[in-house]
C-alpha cells in the first residue's frame, strides 16, 4: 500500500497553485490545448466531491467559432445592460475592463448541473436539494486549480444570458446551466487578480469574517492567536 500522506513539497504546490490562480480575462495565446491535458484537467474536476456521490456535472467542449461568435454576442449585450446599473464614472471604468476570452481562449467549457441524476432520492439533498449545484461549483473549482497546475489559463464569463446558452446549445430545460469558462495557455498570470490590480476592488481581511462557535463570536483563549496569524498570512495571500 502506497503511503497516502503529503509530503512538504507536495503541500507546497498545493498552495503555489491555489495562491497562484486567476480568473483570466486577456492573456491567452492560440496554442491548442492537446487532448491528453484537457482529459486530465476534466477528470480532476470529476474527482470533485458531490452530495449523495450524484455526480451531477456535465462538460460541454467549445470550439466552433460561429457558436463562440453568437456567445460573445450575448456577452455584448448583457454587458451593456450591467453598465447602466452603474454610475457614469464606474460605467466607463466597467466599460473599460476586459472581462471575457471568449473568441480568444482556444477551448470554451460549459459546465451544468443535473438535478435528477440517480433520481429523487439523492443522500443529502433532502434538507437542502440546491447542493446538486454546490457540487458542481466543487468540481468547476478542481478544474480551475488542475488548470492553473497545467500552466492553462481560465475565465469564468458570467456576462451572458441563461436562456441564450440553452437556445445556442441545445441545454434541455432540466439541466442548470452554471458557468461558462474560457480555457487557454497564457503569456503569464498576473500577480494580482485584475480587478484588485485596477483598483476596483481588493481582498478583505480573512480575520473579520472568522467567528468562533456563535455568529460574530469571539475566540477561546486556545483560539486567541488565530486572528493574528490570519492577518499575517492575509498579506501573503
Amino acid at each position: 500500500m502506497s503511503n497516502d500522506l503529503i509530503s512538504e513539497m507536495e503541500r507546497d504546490a498545493v498552495y503555489k497553485t491555489i495562491y497562484g490562480r486567476r480568473d483570466i480575462r486577456s492573456l491567452f495565446k492560440p496554442d491548442p490545448i492537446p487532448s491528453e491535458v484537457l482529459a486530465r484537467i476534466l477528470l480532476a474536476a470529476h474527482h470533485a466531491g458531490s452530495v449523495g456521490y450524484m455526480q451531477p456535472w456535465n462538460f460541454i467542449v467549445v470550439e466552433h467559432e460561429g457558436l463562440r461568435q453568437k456567445v460573445k454576442e450575448s456577452f455584448e449585450r448583457e454587458r451593456g445592460e450591467a453598465a447602466m446599473l452603474f454610475s457614469e464614472e464606474k460605467r466607463m471604468k466597467y466599460l473599460s475592463f476586459k472581462l471575457e476570452g471568449i473568441l480568444e481562449a482556444p477551448v470554451n467549457l460549459i459546465v451544468t448541473s443535473d438535478s435528477t441524476r440517480f433520481g429523487p432520492q439523492v443522500i443529502g439533498r433532502h434538507s437542502m436539494p440546491e447542493t446538486h449545484l454546490y457540487s458542481t461549483c466543487c468540481a468547476i473549482q478542481n478544474l480551475w486549480l488542475a488548470a492553473r497546475a497545467e500552466n492553462i489559463g481560465v475565465g469564468w464569463v458570467s456576462i451572458v444570458k441563461r436562456e441564450d446558452i440553452r437556445a445556442i446549445f441545445g441545454v434541455p430545460p432540466h439541466i442548470t446551466f452554471v458557468a461558462y469558462l474560457c480555457l487557454g495557455y497564457v503569456t503569464h498570470f498576473p500577480d494580482q487578480p485584475d480587478l484588485e490590480r485596477v483598483g476596483w476592488g481588493k481582498r478583505l481581511p480573512l480575520e473579520e469574517f472568522v467567528y468562533f462557535d456563535t455568529w460574530q463570536g469571539q475566540p477561546s483563549e486556545s483560539r486567541k492567536d488565530l486572528p493574528q496569524i490570519l492577518r499575517n498570512d492575509g498579506a501573503e495571500a
